[in-house]
């Protein structure tokens, strides 16, 4: 799913209303015939809505929602926020069309003060926020901002339409917080926002949800953009079925290096989870304390012990392999920094690179012009900004992982809720799978394994990274349900791999 900016969301909505052809005060009541419907499904008869819109087709959307969800038989006060130089004429439509209405309760406020729920008896309260929607260009201030502090003030469940208001779609590095609503819920339109997908606005966005308005999807489909939203619909095309005569050759030869002394955990769960991925042989280099846990804990695998009793120190032979992960639990000793730099210039193998041999980097960075063309890097926030330096905010660590991939021809994975994945030509891809209760040891491990695997198996970079974190995040998912989020481990994900498989076949 493309992640589209505000020009080409506009560009969109014209496009639509011109060529469907529909009017564009239509177009405005699809959209909010299909919010009104999530209101009334989510909230119980006894709320009383207090829906606050600006003047423009934001507030239209407001004005509209407050008509159909009277219809229902919810009691709605409709504050209207004049702080505007001039109205929408959608805005205007839909104000003569509210005012037919009998029953509803329409002021214009004067001071952010206005806003007042304590006068509500015996009712749970929720706001609509319906002031500013994706045209947004610059921070918010002055009324407008003091009107935002006071929504926030409240306490109150918020539901914002297609965004909080005082969020940007992308970049709110000079916003200044407290002027952004702090939405429980937001409704968004057709699209993600790529601000939804920044940690740093997730107090603002709450929960979101996409409502199909019926936007035109080819047109759509013809902008171009660097960022994707990644669904099952992207993911279930790339699976490679299997041929009848197909042999455990058939579906490659992985390498994991990883263990030392005190880690060899990383190792068991990156083999176990590489195995089940699909790779027809693995062979696991660990230093000798690790031989007889992984021969006993994962007989599938081969293990060739190191030299070293208690790390790794290099590996001469990677003929027979055809994919190469390194760093879960290999410390970070000098001996350990010194095989790892032979790894690197002496392979030309593809490489998943995870934990300490990105640790290990981050004090080498020159050693980055060696990485074999195609290589996946999968630190999480901490270990990316020990590779790049610290980054003012999400969207600046955004910009320079696009930046990172393309200097080094490589994939950078950076973990996290909605884990993007850049490519050497400049797309990011977010994925949309995974759950809070992936947080925790050893989780990075599984998808290092998990990458490692479909690359052996045949699936390009693009396509290992893309797929990788999705299963990932989708046998995560599976085992928050079966578990709950709070008692996952990081073997819960590697034993639902094969549910996680089991599904995307069944879509496809």
């Amino acid at each position: 799913m493309k992640i589209l900016n505000a020009e080409q969301i506009r560009a969109t909505d014209s496009y639509t209303i011109e060529n469907e052809p529909i009017k564009s005060i239509d177009l405005m009541e699809r959209a909010a015939e299909k919010c009104s419907k999530w209101v009334t499904d989510f909230f119980h008869k006894d709320t009383y809505f207090k829906i606050i819109c600006g003047m423009g087709n934001n507030g239209g959307d407001g004005l509209a929602i407050a008509r159909l969800i009277i219809k229902e038989g919810y009691n709605v006060e409709v504050l209207i926020v004049p702080f505007f130089s001039k109205a929408s004429d959608d805005f205007n439509e839909n104000r003569k069309r509210l005012d037919s209405v009998k029953g509803i309760k329409v002021t214009e406020i004067k001071e952010a003060s206005d806003i007042i729920v304590t006068d509500i008896k015996d009712k749970h309260v929720a706001i609509i926020d319906a002031i500013l929607g994706s045209g947004l260009s610059k921070p918010v201030d002055g009324k407008l901002a003091e009107v935002i502090q006071r929504i926030n003030s409240l306490g109150c469940p918020v539901v914002s339409i297609d965004m909080p208001s005082g969020l940007m779609m992308e970049d709110n590095s000079a916003a200044d917080r407290k002027n952004i609503v702090n939405a429980t819920f937001t409704l968004t339109f057709e699209t993600p926002k790529l601000a939804f997908l920044f940690a740093d606005n997730a107090k603002h966005v709450g929960d979101w949800f996409i409502m199909d308005i019926g936007l035109d999807k080819g047109f759509i489909a013809a902008q171009k953009s660097i960022n994707y939203f990644v669904t099952e619909d992207m993911i279930v095309p790339m699976l490679k079925p299997r041929a009848r005569f197909s042999h455990k050759g058939t579906f490659g030869h992985a390498l994991l290096v990883c263990g030392s002394y005190g880690k060899i955990g990383a190792a068991v769960l990156a083999a176990k989870a590489c195995l089940r991925s699909g790779v027809g042989l693995l062979t696991v280099r660990v230093p000798k304390c690790g031989y007889a846990i992984m021969q006993s804990s994962v007989p599938e695998a081969m293990v060739d012990a190191d030299e070293n009793e208690n790390e790794f120190t290099g590996i001469k032979d990677v003929a027979n392999s055809n994919v190469i992960g390194v760093g879960p639990g290999i410390g970070q000793s000098q001996q350990t920094a010194n095989g790892l730099k032979l790894l690197i210039q002496n392979s030309k193998l593809p490489m998943v690179i995870d934990a300490d041999a990105l640790n290990i980097l981050s004090e080498n960075k020159t050693w980055l012009a060696f990485l074999p063309i195609g290589s996946i890097l999968t630190p999480h926030p901490g270990e990316f900004e020990r590779l790049v330096g610290k980054q003012a905010n999400n969207y600046q660590t955004h910009l320079t992982q696009i930046e990172f991939a393309r200097k080094h021809r490589i994939y950078l994975v950076l973990k996290g809720a909605y884990t993007s994945i850049a490519t050497p030509n400049g797309e990011v891809y977010f994925n949309s799978t995974g759950n809070p209760g992936m947080a925790t040891g050893g989780s990075g491990d599984t998808l290092t394994g998990i990458i490692t695997g479909l690359l052996a198996q045949g699936y390009t970079s693009n396509q290992a990274a893309i797929l990788g974190v999705y299963l990932h995040g989708l046998a995560g998912d599976i085992a928050a349900n079966e578990l709950g989020q709070e008692a996952l481990i990081a073997e819960d994900i590697s034993n639902c791999l094969g549910k996680a498989y089991k599904h995307l076949w069944e879509a496809r």
